[in-house]
């Protein structure tokens, strides 16, 4: 594209595009901080506070795969707006919901319309921008992002603390308007080569992994056999096993299974699906520990998240510079070592430990995955063909969603089931359920509240050794598995701060791609 053809908008289309990608990252980031006054305010169980996280991500990650041809064949403008409208109106239709069910379905809504936003805004950036300017546009997707992640808690924090938990939805509307219309007048339509579409494919992923995080959010109710439990692990498998079979004997499959013949690509995208599963539950956790247990308001409970984000920066940048001197395969060991230390720290806490020691461990984590993601998600780009990037990218992407959903259902129930156990047998009734409902027995009764608190640091101790050994595992997957290539690619540091967001527990993929520029 020479200079003179480049479109004269660009700049304003990609003001569109981080927008796009803003909102996504603000929403489920803000989200977390809100979860215990909405709690209290919608009376929600635990189980029903994992739905509203993970009927999001669901949707999201099965989406993925298909959304993209979507906007190749019908106009990836036309997707993107699509789903910023959906968005939009299930965010304000979810600061009019009064009950859990209904915000678990107007968050199902948001999902369709993210996973409809993400794959269009990455397409149109790369056909707008030439490779000369690509990077630079990668780059300041990848700082918004990462302004997102910093920001958003704290913004979280401030519409609670002033107004009420509705408005951390309600503050998407505006903005996309603002990129809707945007978007109408300042974006161009642009189109690929029409794609076959793998219909049966997305419904057997979907229904597998929806009935997969359904069998171990119930896992506390119902036991692992128990109840309706069996028919859904059993839907889960079967699901689940057709789709890797018929993905292996379709002429158009949804997923060229054969990319995980690649070891970078097959050990890069297990391990980050492992260090999602470890990273999944850790806000919802850490949140209720910091307002429950040390009392912290909605504002103060997001500004304790900064060590995470600024640290994460940091080690973005510092593993950029050792990617390229000693490879990615160490640098992504050495970041998910220190993610492990993380974890360790904060399965040593208790209920007399104040800020001080998770503040560390949140440091710790930022710099891990500020290191290790970004490094690992070069590594498995760097095996795909460049015709199959689009669909190595959304699987990569697919796999670190399911892992956050997963992450999210199994640390939850941990900490629901040994919140449980951990309570005194003459409790009074409902008191087990939660530490929200527990405080909310006591009245006043600093008996119960220690007990309580106690209770749930214990449990958060448990499910935080699990998050170490699931990290550890990770950690040495990446080093037996991948191999560093005589070329590494050097691209990643074009935007890929927000890889060390996506690894916080965010519900975007912002700049996860931003590798397939190369």
């Amino acid at each position: 594209m020479e200079a003179e053809a480049r479109n004269p908008r660009r700049w304003w289309i990609l003001v569109v595009l981080c927008l796009s990608t803003l909102v996504l990252v603000v929403d489920n980031m803000a989200l977390t901080v809100a979860v215990p006054a909405m709690t209290e305010d919608l009376g929600a169980s635990a189980q029903d506070t994992q739905w509203i996280l993970d009927s999001y991500i669901l949707v999201f990650a099965g989406l993925l795969l298909t959304s993209g041809s979507l906007g190749d064949r019908f106009g990836r403008r036309r997707v993107m707006l699509i789903g910023l409208l959906l968005f939009g109106a299930a965010s304000l239709a979810a600061s009019f919901c009064t009950s859990p069910g209904e915000v678990i379905a107007v968050r199902t809504a948001m999902g369709v319309g993210g996973a409809l936003i993400m794959p269009s805004t990455l397409s149109i950036l790369i056909t707008v921008f030439d490779e000369d300017e690509r990077g630079k546009a990668m780059a300041a997707w990848g700082s918004v992002s990462m302004l997102g992640l910093v920001g958003s808690p704290v913004l979280g924090g401030v519409l609670i603390e002033h107004f009420s938990w509705q408005a951390i939805f309600f503050i998407n509307v505006p903005v996309v308007a603002l990129a809707l219309v945007a978007g109408v007048t300042l974006m161009p339509e642009s189109k690929a080569p029409w794609q076959k579409a793998d219909p049966l494919g997305a419904v057997l992923s979907a229904t597998g992994m929806t009935a997969l995080v359904w069998w171990i959010i119930e896992l506390p109710q119902h036991g692992a056999l128990g109840g309706r439990s069996t028919l859904t692990l059993v839907v889960a498998v079967l699901s689940l096993a057709g789709f890797v079979i018929w993905e292996n004997v379709t002429k158009s499959p949804m997923v060229p299974l054969v990319l995980f013949k690649h070891r970078n690509f097959s050990g890069g995208s297990l391990s980050l699906a492992l260090v999602q599963i470890g990273n999944g539950g850790l806000l919802l956790v850490l949140t209720q520990y910091l307002q429950f247990v040390l009392g912290y308001s909605a504002i103060e409970a997001g500004l304790a998240f900064l060590p995470l984000a600024v640290a994460a920066l940091i080690g973005n940048g510092v593993g950029v510079k050792l990617s390229a001197a000693i490879g990615n395969r160490f640098v992504i060991l050495g970041g998910m070592l220190l993610m492990v230390v993380c974890f360790a720290l904060m399965a040593t806490v208790d209920a007399d430990s104040g800020f001080t020691l998770p503040a560390v461990a949140l440091g710790l984590l930022g710099l891990g995955a500020g290191l290790a993601m970004p490094a690992a998600v070069a590594a498995l780009m760097s095996t795909i063909p460049a015709d199959k990037a689009g669909v190595g990218s959304a699987l990569n992407d697919t796999i670190q969603q399911a892992g956050t959903a997963l992450g999210i259902a199994i640390l939850g129930s941990l900490l629901s089931s040994g919140f449980r156990a951990e309570m005194p047998a003459d409790a009074p009734e409902g008191a087990g359920n939660s530490i929200a409902e527990a405080l909310a027995v006591a009245q006043g009764d600093s008996g119960l509240v220690r007990a309580a608190r106690e209770a749930f640091t214990a449990s958060m101790s448990t499910t935080f050794t699990v998050s170490a050994i699931g990290v550890l595992v990770a950690a040495v997957l990446a080093a037996v598995v991948m191999r560093d290539g005589k070329k590494r690619p050097q691209e990643p540091q074009a935007g890929s701060g927000a890889e060390a967001g996506q690894a916080l527990g965010s519900g975007s993929d912002s700049v996860k791609e931003s590798e397939l520029i190369a």
